[in-house]
């Protein structure tokens, strides 16, 4: 059996609560790149551009394993380790904090808000919960455990050690955690509910918005009227699946789409953020059975959503 080599650990500090790019350089059979700054230009030109890879090389922003500065004409080295990071882009900063419902030595349970990233991917990097707790709890190795959609609000675990991590995912992954959500969106009196809504939902790359096609079911949710007000109505929502933006799908279908979400039923134009009309969607609780402790958590979010006050 053929052992794993260990990826060795970062020689660059975070930076903004943010980890280095990490890249190891791929096989090369056709010797398309003689040296690590062909290999660079061919891979960065695009998202970074030729010229900052150019100056990122001058300035000695790519470092090996070593931490030592890689030099623009080293020969190229397939499965060879390296780090840099990324410009942070200019990030427009959410006006809500990051809540702590739990902490301990293994684990964080927060309150993330509506319109901040969970990890950083795209255009949000420094500005994300986990950047953010990084940095205001001191917590360089902290771990998101599962993740919330940026437009949701909620419950997020995060994991302390990185090696407690993969047992917190586990449970996750096995459907191990009952969550439970609530969602204001239109009341339908001829609704009738609770009702356990089941689909295929796909999500291709690159496009906003999921959709429902035929097929055999990988999304399950069940969904409850808690009350209604003004033509609106609060929902217990409690999905069995994982599928991204799945609620969201379910409401839609369902015809009582959540309030001011900008993809379903229709997606709407690109613009600036609206802070004053998040998603009416929070994560509401969290339980499952502590893989070390075997004792049973619950955990309830303090966030409010404010469409029914």
């Amino acid at each position: 059996m053929r052992r794993r080599t260990r990826t060795p650990a970062a020689p660059l500090p975070q930076r903004d609560g943010v980890d280095p790019v990490r890249l190891r350089l791929p096989a090369d059979p056709a010797g398309a790149w003689p040296t690590v700054r062909d290999h660079l230009l061919a891979r960065y030109a695009g998202a970074i551009g030729a010229g900052r890879v150019e100056e990122m090389l001058a300035e000695g922003r790519f470092v090996g394993a070593d931490g030592a500065p890689v030099g623009a004409d080293e020969p190229y080295e397939a499965g060879r380790y390296v780090w840099f990071h990324r410009d942070l882009p200019a990030e427009e900063r959410v006006p809500f904090e990051v809540g702590i419902v739990h902490r301990d030595e293994r684990i964080v349970v927060a309150d993330k808000p509506h319109f901040l990233a969970t990890t950083p991917r795209g255009r949000h990097v420094a500005e994300t919960a986990l950047a953010r707790l990084r940095r205001d709890l001191g917590l360089p190795g902290l771990q998101p455990a599962h993740r919330l959609d940026r437009l949701t609000a909620g419950l997020v675990l995060f994991v302390v050690r990185p090696e407690d991590r993969g047992a917190y995912q586990t449970l996750f992954r096995d459907r191990r955690v009952r969550k439970e959500y609530e969602a204001v969106a239109p009341y339908d009196p001829s609704l009738a509910l609770p009702v356990t809504v089941r689909g295929r939902i796909v999500k291709e790359r690159g496009v906003l918005a999921a959709r429902e096609v035929p097929g055999e079911p990988n999304s399950e949710s069940r969904v409850e009227l808690l009350e209604q007000r003004g033509g609106l109505g609060r929902y217990r929502l409690v999905p069995a699946t994982g599928q991204t933006h799945q609620l969201r799908v379910h409401m839609a279908r369902l015809g009582v789409p959540i309030l001011h979400d900008p993809l379903y039923p229709v997606v709407r134009e690109d613009g600036p953020e609206d802070f004053a009309r998040p998603l009416q969607l929070l994560a509401r609780a969290l339980e499952f059975t502590d893989p070390f402790s075997g004792v049973r958590r619950v955990w309830v979010s303090r966030l409010r959503l404010s469409a029914l006050g």
